[in-house]
């Protein structure tokens, strides 16, 4: 593998190393040795580029937040304006199967979950995190309600079990992926999705 030559290039790698350390040994038994071979640089060149294995996670978690940001918005802006379409995007973007899929980063997501509960500095971007997909969901969901003619009082509430739902499905992605069926979770969520609005009391 060729070795960056510059600092944010060697950052990347860095990163890079934890990310598939973490998917395989979750966060506790990722060591700086085990992310130097992952990454193909020294211990020492970890330790000059990061102060600590806490400030590369911080740096990852905010990476993978980006990441999935990045899907979402580029799938949103080919969908147009019709509210279904958009939704169908947002669950796509974090459920679908194909391009931009990347099994790695939603076992290193579940392990942020997971670190989220101890790291107060984790917690806060994993919050935010959350909260901003919570926001942005809330508001497609709306939008859906409106359009079928339906109150949108209980936009928030199906959002948090969307939310809940997809990162449920992350967590059995990542600890039990052969006992479910393949490609089941962005169909079973979209289906989840239209029965609430269908239920929805009329506006």
């Amino acid at each position: 593998m060729p070795r960056p030559r510059n600092t944010e290039a060697r950052r990347e790698q860095i990163i890079d190393g934890l990310l598939a350390v973490m998917g395989e040994r979750g966060y506790e038994r990722a060591t700086v040795a085990a992310i130097a071979r992952a990454a193909a640089l020294s211990p020492g060149l970890i330790h000059y580029h990061f102060t600590s294995k806490r400030a590369i996670l911080l740096a990852l978690v905010e990476q993978l937040v980006a990441r999935f940001e990045a899907r979402r918005d580029a799938l949103l802006r080919r969908a147009g304006n019709d509210p279904k379409d958009r939704i169908d995007a947002f669950v796509s973007a974090y459920l679908a199967r194909g391009a931009g899929e990347d099994p790695a980063v939603v076992a290193a997501w579940v392990v942020v979950g997971a670190e989220a509960t101890r790291q107060p500095e984790v917690r806060a971007i994993y919050r935010r995190a959350i909260a901003a997909r919570l926001d942005a969901l809330t508001d497609l969901l709306r939008a859906r309600l409106r359009q079928r003619g339906r109150s949108g009082r209980g936009a928030k509430r199906l959002a948090a079990g969307v939310i809940a739902a997809i990162e449920g499905a992350y967590q059995l992605a990542a600890a039990a992926p052969e006992l479910l069926p393949a490609g089941y979770a962005a169909p079973a969520v979209r289906q989840m999705i239209e029965g609430a609005t269908e239920r929805a009391p009329p506006r």
